[in-house]
């Protein structure tokens, strides 16, 4: 553990060539912050029983790598030879492919035979006989063929793409150094940030880039051979703007409505992380980036309390008393009494409580957590508890899987990629570590719009939250100037990750044009599965056709019927125009209801479930997906 004054020794004695500059003092402040927290999780995991130096994670061999890259893909089939009844087949994943993309799919899958056969064991599905060999001559555009015949969806669900051809024997340009700087004062708003975008940030509207890359119909993976090849590219330019500035990205709305991942039904979100998945290892090969994936550690998860209890153990008890819950209960507590006491005490967060009393808060909260007087817990225990509910989870909230790619964001060198990244890392994340991480995150800006009254800069929540979810390992009593200056540069580039997030999060919550499109061209290729329904929505769909039966049972082009079963028993069929708004819809039904009540869905078609925002292009969607039922709920 450093002290205060070897931290400014090493500040000053880190040259420019190191990958973080520390020469400012409000950085040698963030430091000390850093540092301090360090010291008060130490203090607070004496006296507890050291992990063992044998379980440390260990690299992945190469069949393992392989083979957990394709599952993640939900190539399963390919790997195990049958599909699984809950993931979509391989031929549905693969037709969605753009070539750039399946050629990513296409190497992995011959390092996997590659592999195989090294070990004398039989390959897996050979890849001649899941792609067909491209013309190396060829200019063709579209996505390689899946393998078996799938019925090919229209036109206007197909991506196009350009080939990119990569040039063999080019050295990536050297990464520009991140410098570590204490954040400029932001003007910031009293309202919280809302999770449905758009959002109005809380920055000043000269730092505000509207991120359009959001609309693309091609995947981020297709628009980097630029950079890679001379380490910029006109979209770095054009959102990047000049070094000093410090910008925050905005996602922008399209006609069809920007779509969140709480827009999604957790089916379609499955679903989408396997092109996520495919997408995010093909953007990081064009840029450059190797990723290690090592072994998860075996959790030692507990099965009764709080502390040290996975997340979904703690959401299937909750969902006991409260069914729709995403967020633990004893979590939401605890940032409700930061929220409503501590966002204007100075230091919230940075200030550490007593070690004695936070150990009896966990025991009490551990032994009865139903009966436990919430009404005693002061602010900076509250402040303790939640990071240390953060530490404990028998795996991170990041991931154990993914926590590397995160850490490989920092060798992306433009902003406007490393924002790309982590939107599709995001994704990837299970429901439960996504849900409670954006909860967190929301909570973070707030304090961060409050750093007049308690002093907490976005740098300095950064710095405080590092070694939280990024866990912080002591390397030992008296660490090597080599190993002091690691650690800091890990602890600037877990802070630069957390500050990134914090300051975009409704931009990495969007769910890009392109993987959409994707995702619907999925559901298309496979559809002659149904979609998982949830009962309700089953029965309610089932239901409108029985009251249907004296109206109209084809509707002309551009009109559609859409049911309200919670306002009336009839359905009404709507005539679409270009004005016609998702919000103009739920008006009609709800005319003396708070629109935010109640939203429009589509629901089937190419899409199991989808929450429209209320200014999206009703006409456009109908577009994208005619065969949809248009329905009314929560």
């Amino acid at each position: 553990m450093l002290s205060s004054s070897s931290t400014t020794s090493l500040s000053a004695s880190v040259s420019p060539a190191t990958s973080h500059k520390v020469t400012s003092d409000p950085h040698d402040i963030t430091m000390e912050t850093y540092w301090r927290e360090v010291e008060s999780i130490e203090e607070e995991r004496e006296g507890e029983e050291e992990e063992e130096e044998g379980d440390e994670r260990k690299s992945m061999d190469e069949v393992e790598l392989e083979e957990a890259w394709l599952l993640g893909a939900g190539l399963s089939s390919l790997v195990t030879g049958s599909a699984e009844t809950s993931r979509p087949t391989a031929e549905a994943v693969l037709s969605t492919l753009t070539r750039q993309q399946a050629a990513t799919v296409r190497q992995r899958l011959d390092n996997y035979n590659a592999t195989l056969r090294k070990i004398n064991r039989q390959p897996a599905r050979d890849v001649r006989d899941i792609f067909t060999e491209p013309d190396e001559d060829s200019a063709d555009q579209r996505p390689p063929s899946p393998p078996y015949q799938v019925e090919s969806p229209p036109s206007r669900y197909h991506t196009t793409t350009k080939t990119i051809r990569r040039t063999a024997n080019k050295v990536r340009p050297t990464l520009p150094m991140l410098v570590c700087e204490d954040e400029l004062p932001e003007h910031s708003s009293s309202a919280p940030p809302t999770p449905t975008p758009p959002h109005t940030p809380s920055l000043s509207v000269s730092q505000l880039r509207p991120a359009d890359w959001l609309l693309w119909d091609t995947p981020y993976s297709e628009g980097v051979a630029e950079h890679k090849l001379i380490g910029t590219c006109s979209n770095c330019v054009r959102f990047h703007g000049d070094e000093t500035s410090d910008l925050q990205f905005v996602p922008v709305s399209s006609s069809q409505g920007l779509t969140c991942t709480d827009d999604l039904s957790s089916h379609d979100l499955t679903r989408l992380g396997f092109i996520s998945h495919i997408e995010l290892s093909t953007l990081l090969l064009s840029l450059g980036i190797q990723t290690k994936c090592t072994r998860p550690q075996r959790s030692r998860a507990r099965d009764s309390g709080v502390f040290g209890v996975s997340l979904n153990s703690l959401l299937e008890n909750d969902r006991k008393k409260f069914p729709e819950v995403k967020v633990p209960v004893v979590f939401q507590k605890l940032l409700c009494i930061l929220e409503q006491c501590g966002l204007q005490t100075e230091g919230i967060l940075r200030v550490s409580g007593s070690a004695a009393r936070l150990k009896n808060l966990r025991q009490e909260l551990d032994r009865s957590c139903s009966t436990f007087d919430w009404s005693a817990v002061r602010q900076v225990d509250a402040a303790g508890l939640l990071k240390l509910f953060i530490r404990e989870l028998p795996t991170p909230l990041l991931t154990h899987t993914h926590m590397s790619t995160f850490h490989a964001v920092l060798s992306v060198s433009s902003v406007v990629h490393q924002l790309q990244v982590l939107q599709l890392l995001l994704l990837l994340l299970p429901e439960a570590n996504r849900d409670t991480l954006r909860a967190l995150l929301v909570f973070l800006h707030k304090v961060v719009s409050h750093q007049d009254q308690n002093r907490m800069s976005l740098w300095n929540v950064s710095m405080v939250m590092a070694p939280n979810l990024f866990v912080h390992c002591n390397r030992g009593n008296k660490p090597s100037i080599t190993k002091q200056r690691e650690e800091m540069e890990k602890a600037v580039g877990g802070a630069h990750l957390i500050r990134l997030m914090i300051k975009n999060q409704d931009l990495l919550w969007t769910v890009p044009t392109f993987l959409l499109s994707q995702l619907r061209q999925m559901n298309l290729a496979s559809i002659q599965k149904p979609f998982n329904l949830s009962r309700t929505t089953s029965r309610l769909l089932r239901k409108k056709n029985k009251n249907d039966r004296n109206q109209l049972t084809e509707l002309c082009e551009g009109v559609i019927r859409v049911h309200a079963p919670l306002n009336t028993k009839v359905s009404m069929a709507i005539q679409l125009d270009e004005q016609t708004t998702a919000k103009d819809i739920t008006s009609r039904f709800q005319p003396e209801i708070s629109p935010a009540s109640q939203h429009l869905y589509e629901v089937g078609g190419n899409i199991c479930a989808r929450r429209l925002h209320p200014d999206c292009c009703l006409l456009d969607v109908y577009r994208v997906n005619p065969h949809c039922d248009w329905l009314i709920k929560p």
